[in-house]
């Protein structure tokens, strides 16, 4: 998954469509290509790595065509490579795509049996084969939409056939997609700044609906073919803001890509029918899982907050001892290690200099070394012995978010996968935890709609100098990273703690002047949580609870409440995670802060 740009109209389609991939480059990628109309024929130019190199292949036609679509790509199914850049072909249509075809293998072996060959490792050809398998005798849209009923997942995707040499048809289902008007000319993305200096008249599709994009006009349906009638929204934005998407931040454009980060993150690694994990997206194999005999996680700030989640997934569901360290106090302790120790290396940018530094003596001490990591080529992963990209996408604000909750979907699925290697986790369980997985992307969009009464609670707290965080069990570091985010952006202090240890010290701090944000989901630990929140309350102190959906006791004890959805204990601390971070976010604005770039702090620590 990456970008897509499409254009029909009067002008020559493929320096508007290269200009759109170049105006998309900052979502991240590793190739590039183009479908174009030349001669009645569909022409393919695909390459490896930067567009640039795209550029100068393309800038050497001499003939215009009406009709193109573009891509770049962020390498998921498949490595980078030619043959698994977009577009994809399968006879005369051409599709580009972003999201998930959750049921591609099936789809892939059912279309191998009637004699499609495949050309690359994508899921994306998947659709192409579909498209043309049910293209006979009826139109291209009709297709479209007879392929779809074949198809699960979470997609975007636009396609081109060489016998309708003047339309596009877009699909929309759980992946933005957004059409430009023009003056008999129309335009498509997966994100407005792509084309917004064509035209700032726009479509924004919805959920479940095809954009049939005609040199004379713009259709929109649903999948069944019925046609809606779409608002046309006029975009006001400065090109800075178009670089945002529309948000006036870089970390709230973050927060709000989380869906599809987790979505691209568990995309291609999951075999939810087998309770199995694609554990050579770790490269990893059984016979190294086994060998195991103790993890180190190590990691900086956020990070680290993640490897402390990671330690109760994996110790649970897979059974091996695990241990979690800071990564500039790791070399420091001497750390017993042998060629059965696993080190686990979380970095955003893979370019941390402590957790490089980490990584460096693990190795010399004999560990194997994974890195989790979100860029591709970094040093992190050129010097690992196995990586996992979490392909969150380009992270720009400096307080990490998306980065963040992939990091604890990575980990998630390295639990489940060992577990299933180690036999202390049936595949039914497994199952069921890779299900939950699968509603993910959709229950955090639910979060996000909270976006407007967390800002009004916002309101009321921003003045406030101080807060409380508390959090139990696998809450706890999530409890620390809620801190951290105010602590960041807002520059209020902020202290994350164990619920349980509030007696031992931090009680002595509670007063009517003092937030305490409690982290309250339903489970094993909620009555003692409770308690700590009886506790809170008899000595007048704020308390913002964050509670599962449903359970309307605990207003009782909360002056504020945040009802979150309910899914897996591990991936409660997403739904946790979410809130917070809007919570930091809106209260760092009215302070007055410069959330993306605040006061001191890098992006990428590169040095100790």
């Amino acid at each position: 998954m990456c970008g897509i740009i499409g254009y029909v109209g009067h002008r020559n389609a493929i320096p508007i469509v290269m200009e759109g991939l170049k105006r998309l480059e900052y979502r991240g990628y590793d190739s590039a290509g183009i479908a174009f109309l030349e001669d009645d024929k569909i022409s393919v130019i695909r390459c490896k790595g930067k567009i640039s190199a795209l550029e100068a292949i393309t800038a050497t036609l001499t003939k215009p065509s009406n009709l193109a679509i573009g891509h770049t790509r962020w390498a998921t199914h498949g490595k980078p490579s030619e043959d698994n850049a977009h577009p994809h072909r399968s006879g005369g249509i051409v599709v580009v795509h972003n999201g998930i075809i959750e049921n591609y293998v099936e789809l892939r072996h059912s279309l191998q049996a009637e004699g499609y060959v495949f050309a690359s490792e994508t899921d994306t050809e998947v659709l192409c084969h579909l498209i043309n398998r049910h293209a006979t005798g009826v139109s291209l849209d009709e297709a479209v939409r007879r392929a779809i009923k074949d198809v699960s997942g979470a997609y975007a995707f636009a396609v081109m056939d060489e016998k309708e040499p003047d339309k596009i048809i877009a699909v929309r289902k759980e992946s933005p997609l957004v059409v430009g008007l023009g003056d008999g000319e129309y335009f498509l993305a997966s994100d407005v700044p792509a084309f917004l200096s064509h035209s700032k008249d726009v479509i924004f599709l919805d959920n479940n609906e095809i954009a049939i994009l005609h040199k004379d006009g713009v259709m929109v349906t649903d999948f069944d073919g019925n046609r809606l009638d779409k608002k046309v929204s006029t975009i006001s934005w400065s090109p800075s803001m178009a670089e945002k998407g529309g948000y006036r931040h870089f970390m709230l454009k973050e927060i709000y890509e989380q869906p599809r980060a987790i979505a691209d993150t568990m995309r291609g690694r999951i075999f939810r029918d087998k309770g199995e994990v694609a554990l050579e997206e770790f490269g990893l194999t059984a016979g190294a899982i086994k060998e195991i005999d103790k993890i180190f996680i190590v990691a900086c700030g956020t990070s680290y907050h993640a490897g402390m989640v990671g330690k109760y997934m994996i110790e649970e569901l897979a059974r091996v001892p695990v241990e979690v360290d800071i990564a500039s106090e790791f070399r420091y302790r001497n750390p017993i290690m042998s060629g059965s120790t696993l080190f686990i290396a979380i970095t955003q940018s893979g370019e941390t200099a402590d957790t490089l530094a980490a990584s460096r003596e693990a190795r010399r001490l004999g560990a194997k070394v994974l890195s989790i990591c979100n860029v591709i080529g970094s040093t992190a992963s050129r010097e690992s012995d196995f990586v996992f990209y979490t392909h969150s996408g380009p992270e720009i604000g400096v307080a990490s978010t998306k980065a963040f909750t992939t990091q604890i979907v990575a980990l998630y699925l390295l639990a489940i996968g060992m577990g299933r290697v180690r036999g202390s986790l049936e595949e039914s369980v497994a199952s069921k935890l890779l299900g939950d997985l699968l509603h993910l992307p959709v229950q955090v969009e639910h979060s996000l709609e909270m976006d407007a009464e967390i800002s009004l609670l916002a309101r009321e707290l921003f003045k406030t100098r101080e807060f409380l965080y508390l959090g139990r069990g696998i809450n706890y570091p999530i409890a620390l990273e809620g801190a951290l985010k105010l602590k960041e952006i807002s520059y209020v202090h902020a202290e994350g703690y164990a619920a349980g240890e509030m007696k031992h010290g931090p009680i002595a701090l509670i007063d009517e002047d003092l937030p305490v944000v409690v982290l309250a989901p339903r489970g094993k630990l909620y009555e003692k949580v409770a308690s700590n929140m009886e506790e809170v309350r008899s000595r007048g102190g704020t308390i913002i609870a964050v509670t599962s959906v449903g359970n309307e006791a605990v207003k009782r004890l909360a002056r504020y409440t945040i009802f979150i959805d309910e899914s897996n204990s591990y991936l409660d601390t997403i739904f946790l995670t979410v809130p917070l971070q809007l919570l930091a976010y809106h209260i760092a604005v009215l302070r007055g802060c410069d959330v993306d770039q605040p006061r001191n702090l890098a992006k990428s620590v590169t040095v100790e």
